[in-house]
């Protein structure tokens, strides 16, 4: 897990360096979706660390395969999102975060989750728990326990800042009283981790290495990630005749409880 702390901070120092630029070098990808020069040099350097300590593992990382370089994964492998939230990373609101999961057999079992312009990062080893700490100067300070919070009475939904899709806001309208609080990136995993809010619906699109790493620690702090029919949503989703490949389907991260008794 070390080895992935220390590519995640390496990555988060490149990124607000761009950060402070008045010129971020932001373009757009033929998706449409922005990326920026923050991107590219956050995935380089997390693809060199690993390369360094898991030279046979294969990487799963989103300007790789946004440049057509998907490699063939099975068993072990690791997803990788440089920069997630490049539209809040553009806009300044600093709701962006490096991404690194590592899967075995389709499961999320590591993740790193890190907030460079917050100085937050979150790790979570799934059987194993998750932690939290402060980064101050690039050096990690003390661990607190990271934990999911019992079903409350009403509850706080944490919903896309820039994704919010007609879906999920049915969805969230099932759920009287329920309290709306919008974030970035995968930082609604980690707020569902560390007990500040029980659901997180995502009924639009994302790609599997959106995910993984929030995924492991909200599983770590004792949470769940299902799809809408109710299973644990999986990784290395490829060859559908019907969807790209690495694409998730929509899902529900929450709490201990179930959802969809309460949908």
């Amino acid at each position: 897990m070390q080895e992935l702390i220390s590519a995640a901070l390496a990555a988060g120092e490149a990124i607000l360096k761009v950060y402070a630029r008045a010129d971020m070098g932001s373009r757009d990808k033929p998706d449409g979706s922005p990326v920026t020069e923050a991107d590219t040099q956050a995935e380089t350097i997390i693809l060199a660390a690993l390369a360094r300590t898991y030279p046979d593992m294969p990487v799963v990382a989103e300007e790789r395969m946004a440049g057509g370089k998907a490699p063939q994964v099975k068993g072990e492998f690791f997803l990788v999102d440089p920069l997630d939230g490049t539209r809040e990373f553009v806009s300044r609101n600093g709701d962006f975060t490096v991404n690194i999961g590592k899967i075995v057999d389709g499961a999320p079992v590591w993740g790193v989750v890190y907030a460079p312009a917050y100085g937050d990062i979150f790790v979570g080893q799934v059987g194993k728990g998750a932690r939290q700490a402060k980064v101050v100067d690039g050096a990690v300070g003390a661990w607190s326990e990271l934990k999911v919070r019992p079903r409350p009475g009403a509850l706080d939904i944490v919903a896309s800042r820039s994704h919010l899709s007609l879906e999920t806001s049915a969805f969230i309208a099932k759920f009287p009283g329920a309290r709306l609080v919008q974030a970035g990136s995968s930082l609604k995993f980690c707020r569902l981790a560390a007990g500040e809010a029980d659901l997180y619906p995502r009924l639009s699109r994302t790609m599997e290495w959106d995910t993984a790493a929030g995924d492991a620690i909200l599983r770590a702090a004792g949470g769940r990630v299902c799809t809408l029919d109710g299973a644990p949503l999986t990784y290395g989703k490829r060859n559908s005749a019907h969807e790209e490949d690495f694409a998730n389907p929509w899902f529900v991260a929450s709490g201990p409880f179930d959802p969809w008794e309460t949908a």
